[in-house]
């Protein structure tokens, strides 16, 4: 855990959030400036700075968030229709808080043009 992350502070429950998962790992929550009807936020409880910090031993990290995010999927009931992932890596992708994390996007029809 780093002191000063925001989502750090999330996990430990020192900021409140609107959680839709949570495990011993990961947890996830409502993204509090929703750029979709539906934006959740994919996070492990592991501070990874960036993607470029994944190491060998957090591939199993990495392929579960993709497994929470599939039941997030289906209990969202948002499967059929579909819905989209984004991880920005660095400040020029729009990464604000240095600490990865999978923006789950959905509730509307989302164009192709790259964001931003």
């Amino acid at each position: 855990m780093e002191e000063n992350c925001v989502f750090c502070k999330i996990i430990k429950g020192e900021i409140p959030s609107d959680k839709v998962y949570e495990d011993e790992e990961i947890i996830a929550f409502k993204d509090i400036n929703p750029v979709t009807p539906i934006h959740i936020l994919v996070v492990p409880k592991k501070h990874i700075a960036t993607l470029l910090d994944v190491k060998k031993e957090d591939s199993y990290l990495i392929s579960k968030i993709y497994q929470v995010i599939n039941k997030i999927a289906k209990d969202l009931g948002i499967e059929e229709n579909g819905f989209r992932v984004i991880a920005n890596c660095g400040k020029d992708s729009g990464q604000e808080v240095m600490h990865i994390h999978f923006h789950l996007l959905a509730g509307k029809k989302l164009g192709t043009k790259i964001v931003g």
